[in-house]
């Protein structure tokens, strides 16, 4: 099976991680009640924590660590996509070098934590359809991306497939990738 690389902001990775996990956490509170009773609290549902591990083999190896370095560096949370799991608007937070004193060879190590206020209030934003008469007499649907919307929602909310939307918009080159503010042909 032939996968597409991993990617985070402008980096790809020249192949992709070795490991590769997703955390799921909920926040949960106890609260001690007399008689040595207690009561949990849902919190709900806190964020989900991405890590992997990897290697840079050759004798750019260096430079490949380099220019994931960089881009840890950058401030502010970016599109992380992977290509069997969803993609998340994450935050890099940790990132490790292990290796053995080799000059063609660099283990690392990365923790991606997700961006929770990327997807929070889409509940509230009203969708934002567009209808206009087509040529052929049938009406053409276009809605445009809201934060949080992802194509199989969009085809679940409009009763279609991911195949179709992907048929109606040839521009959209990732399905798992999606822009706020961008226009998607339903119909």
């Amino acid at each position: 099976m032939n996968l597409s690389p991993m990617r985070y902001k402008d980096f790809i990775w020249p192949h992709n991680p070795r490991v590769y996990t997703i955390d799921y956490e909920r926040r949960m509170a106890e609260n001690k009640i007399p008689y040595g009773l207690y009561h949990l609290q849902d919190l709900g549902r806190g964020h989900r924590i991405m890590r992997g591990e990897g290697e840079f083999v050759g004798p750019d190896a260096y430079a490949q660590f380099g220019a994931l370095a960089n881009v840890f560096y950058s401030e502010g949370s970016g599109p992380l996509i992977h290509p069997l799991w969803q993609t998340a608007n994450a935050y890099f937070v940790e990132l490790s070098l292990r290796q053995e004193p080799r000059p063609d060879y660099v283990s690392y190590s990365f923790v991606f934590w997700e961006d929770l206020e990327y997807y929070s209030n889409t509940a509230e934003k009203p969708a934002q359809e567009e209808q206009t008469a087509q040529a052929d007499g049938g009406e053409k649907l276009v809605y445009s991306v809201v934060k949080g919307d992802t194509l199989w929602g969009i085809s679940k909310k409009y009763k279609t497939t991911v195949e179709n939307l992907l048929h109606l918009n040839p521009q959209i080159k990732n399905p798992n990738l999606i822009r706020v503010g961008q226009e998607v042909r339903v119909r």
